[in-house]
C-alpha cells in the first residue's frame, strides 16, 4: 500500500492508534484525526479536529484525495446514550454522505462496528453475520445505526465501504477503564484485593493488532467486501474469569478477586460471545493469530492507553 493515502478517524483511540501503526507499516501516508493529539505511532501525521462538532463538507474536505477512511472513531461505556448517538450514529452517518459526495474516485470507507450490534446470544452460539442483530444497550444500538448508515450508502449511493464488527479488543494500550485495565492497576499498585462484578460471562477475546490488520485487509481486498459486514474475533469464547486469571498469573503478584452482585445495564449483562470469522477468511484473507497470554503479556509491559 506504498503511497497511497489513509485518513483514520479517532486515530489517537486504542483501536486508533494500531489501525494507523498497521498500515503505516506498509508504506502508506497516514494521517490520524482526532480532537487531541494522543499518541501517536511514528511517521503518523496528526489532524486536530473535533469530529462532532465537524459538519459533512468539513469531512468531504478532510477525506478528499484519500484513497482509505477508517472510522475508529465513537464513544464506548461510559458515556451517556447522546453522546453514544452523537459518535456512534450520527458522525457515521454525515461521514457517509460526506463520502457518498465526494467527485471522481471516492475512498474505500472501513467502518469499526461492534459485535454487541448482535444483541445477546445463547450460551454456546456461534454468530455469523446473517444473525439478525437485536442490541439490548445503548451502545449497541448506536453502533448498529452506524452500520446501517454505512450499509445504505453502499447500496443506494455505491459506497465503496466495508463494515468491521469487532469482538472485544484486547492487548496493547488496552483503555484503564477496561476489565484488564482495572486488574493491571491493581497490580501495578500492589494491591491484595480486587471486587468486580460476578466473572460469568465467555467473551470472544482479539487481540487490537490483529483488528488492525483486518482493517488493512479490509482496505485491500476486492469489490467482493464492498457493502458486506465482516465479523472479526478470535473464533473462541473465553471464560472472562479465565482472562483475570492469567492476568493475575503473567502480573507475579498476588491478588484475590471477590465477586460481588452486578449492577444492573452494565456490559456484562450479556452472558455469551462467540463469532464466526470465516467470511473474513473467505473476503479478506484475515485471520487472527495472536495468542491471548501474548496479548496480555504484551499489555502487562506496555500498559494502558
Amino acid at each position: 500500500m506504498a503511497a497511497t493515502a489513509v485518513v483514520v478517524l479517532g486515530g489517537t483511540g486504542f483501536l486508533g492508534r494500531h489501525v494507523c501503526a498497521a498500515f503505516a507499516a506498509t508504506g502508506a501516508d497516514v494521517a490520524a484525526v482526532s480532537r487531541s493529539a494522543g499518541p501517536a505511532p511514528g511517521g503518523v501525521r496528526h489532524h486536530p479536529l473535533d469530529l462532532l462538532a465537524a459538519d459533512t463538507a468539513e469531512l468531504a474536505r478532510l477525506c478528499t484525495g484519500a484513497d482509505t477512511v477508517v472510522n475508529a472513531a465513537g464513544a464506548v461505556w461510559g458515556g451517556s446514550e447522546q453522546q453514544m448517538a452523537d459518535a456512534n450514529t450520527h458522525l457515521v452517518e454525515r461521514l457517509v454522505r460526506a463520502l457518498a459526495d465526494l467527485p471522481g474516485q471516492r475512498p474505500r470507507l472501513v467502518q469499526l462496528g461492534s459485535a454487541y450490534e448482535y444483541g445477546p446470544a445463547e450460551p454456546g452460539a456461534v454468530t455469523d453475520e446473517d444473525h439478525p442483530p437485536a442490541p439490548n444497550t445503548p451502545y449497541g444500538r448506536t453502533k448498529l445505526a452506524g452500520t446501517r448508515a454505512v450499509l445504505r450508502a453502499a447500496d443506494e449511493r455505491d459506497l465503496d465501504a466495508v463494515v468491521l464488527r469487532i469482538s472485544v479488543a484486547c492487548g496493547p494500550g488496552a483503555p484503564p477503564n477496561s476489565l484488564p485495565g482495572i486488574v493491571a492497576a491493581h497490580l501495578a499498585a500492589g494491591r491484595t484485593e480486587l471486587r468486580l462484578a460476578p466473572l460469568r460471562a465467555h467473551r470472544d477475546l482479539v487481540d487490537v493488532r490483529d483488528v488492525a490488520d483486518a482493517a488493512v485487509a479490509a482496505a485491500r481486498a476486492d469489490g467482493s467486501a464492498t457493502g458486506r459486514v465482516v465479523n472479526v474475533g478470535s473464533g473462541r469464547a473465553v471464560p472472562v474469569r479465565d482472562l483475570v486469571d492469567l492476568l493475575i498469573e503473567l502480573g507475579g503478584r498476588p491478588l484475590r478477586i471477590v465477586e460481588e452482585r452486578a449492577a444492573q445495564g452494565t456490559r456484562s449483562d450479556a452472558p455469551w460471545l462467540r463469532l464466526d470469522v470465516s467470511r473474513a477468511r473467505r473476503l479478506l484473507d484475515w485471520t487472527p493469530h495472536r495468542s491471548l497470554p501474548e496479548s496480555l503479556a504484551d499489555f502487562l509491559r506496555e500498559g494502558s492507553s
